[in-house]
């Protein structure tokens, strides 16, 4: 008799392990189930993972995303970069309102995503994009909360930087301190939405790298050569929102976008020849991409020895600093301006247009009609086409300093400079170099 119990025991045991499963991957998670040591949400189709893990020799412990089946791990995005769990083991939940959470092993909140909405049976997903969202069952298509509205220091196909134009809230990438500690470091890879909107990277509150505004194709800041035919670059202005990202056109590529904790945009492509990530750029690409290097009313070209040089009409304030290479002091004009209708403009092919920070932009208006516009306007110093496709539309006026002009070593657009009548009895300033 208590060997016929026994085994009953046993068939029990068998039974009841297995087919509860084990956790340790899963598609899903809802309420009242969690996440923790070496347990991990996988993709539909196992492209990316999330789950917690350490960053090299350090006892840090973090959630995150990342690539499921390169290796070495390379981490996408991190819930609480900024919180580390330490020693301690960490537990990711989610409420029956739909918002993620992770405790300590003491039940001690270390990260929240602090979601407005809510939810009514929600569920919890990584998808094959690298996205973690939450979902309402009874609304599947619909995202309660995403990681792609909360970037780290990479930008994935799909995912978006964003910045609000009501409150002036921006959603970029942050970069790490530095190589082996996620939190919050010195750059960050944002619109900014001051005149023009434009694509810059910042250091603290101060533009380190200006990448430029959208012309239609691209960044103004970008070599064409630069661009490739599997990508699709978006930028959209609304009346609440800006934002830009990319997409990918063939899903057979595995490539991201990452900003490095030394204020780096580099991009890497996966390789499955070499079985590793290969650096495709990396920006800044030369030092005239440092931001106001040759200072107002200059022009750096990197192809030339000095890199510096004054735009046509200017002088260098200090001659004598000039001369040593100190640019800062940037230049200033040689004959004032006008003001009326005998000024004229002089075309510069092939540049990076300036900070467009300072800027006035029509999106109808001809280029004729925006050289009128810029003439009416004593303190108007430059203008361009805001959109280069089908031969050019709309208009971009600058105005006082020019700043941060560049000579591209490929694209780049026309940019028409400002100069008093009287200095155009030099022919040399006509040049379009």
């Amino acid at each position: 008799m208590f060997l016929m119990e026994s085994f009953k025991v046993l068939v029990l045991c068998f039974v009841v392990f297995n087919f509860i499963p084990t956790f340790n991957t899963l598609e899903t998670i809802v309420p009242g189930q969690s996440i923790k040591g070496n347990e991990t949400l996988v993709s539909k189709y196992g492209t990316f993972e999330a789950g917690f893990f350490n960053l090299g020799d350090s006892n840090n412990q973090y959630f995150g995303v990342w690539y499921k089946d390169i290796s070495p791990k390379t981490v996408v995005w991190i819930a609480n970069r900024d919180s580390p769990l330490g020693n301690s083991l960490g537990v990711f939940n989610v409420t029956d309102k739909g918002n993620l959470f992770i405790v300590d092993s003491k039940g001690a909140m270390v990260w929240s995503s602090n979601t407005s909405t809510t939810a009514t049976n929600p569920t919890v997903q990584i998808l094959d994009s690298g996205n973690l969202v939450v979902k309402d069952e009874t609304n599947q298509d619909k995202f309660l909360w995403q990681s792609f509205d909360i970037p780290g220091d990479t930008l994935l196909p799909g995912m978006k930087i964003r910045s609000n134009l009501v409150n002036g809230d921006s959603k970029g990438l942050v970069s790490w301190r530095d190589t082996h500690d996620p939190s919050t470091g010195l750059y960050s890879y944002i619109i900014d939405t001051n005149g023009l909107p434009q694509v810059v990277i910042t250091k603290g509150n101060s533009f380190y790298v200006r990448i430029g505004s959208w012309n239609g194709n691209m960044l103004t800041g970008i070599p064409s050569t630069t661009l490739y035919s599997n990508f699709n670059f978006t930028f959209f202005i609304t009346e609440k929102e800006v934002s830009y990202g990319y997409e990918l056109l063939k899903s057979s590529i595995v490539s991201r976008y990452m900003l490095t904790s030394t204020g780096q945009m580099t991009r890497y492509i996966w390789s499955d020849q070499k079985k590793s990530f290969e650096l495709f750029f990396l920006g800044p690409a030369d030092s005239c991409d440092n931001y106001l290097i040759c200072g107002a009313n200059s022009n750096c070209d990197p192809n030339n020895t000095p890199a510096c040089e004054c735009l046509k009409g200017f002088i260098p304030k200090s001659q004598e600093k000039w001369n040593s290479q100190i640019w800062s002091d940037g230049c200033v004009r040689r004959v004032q301006l006008d003001c009326d209708n005998r000024d004229r403009f002089l075309k510069r092919m092939g540049m990076k247009l300036p900070d467009t920070s300072k800027s006035w932009f029509n999106k109808s208006m001809s280029l004729e009609e925006c050289e009128k516009s810029c003439l009416g306007k004593c303190n108007c110093t430059a203008y361009a086409n805001l959109d280069v496709r089908d031969g050019g539309s709309g208009c971009i006026l600058w105005f006082n300093n020019i700043l941060d002009a560049k000579k591209l070593r490929a694209g780049g657009q026309d940019l028409y400079i400002r100069v008093a009548a009287s200095e155009l009895g030099s022919n040399s300033l006509f040049s379009s170099n």
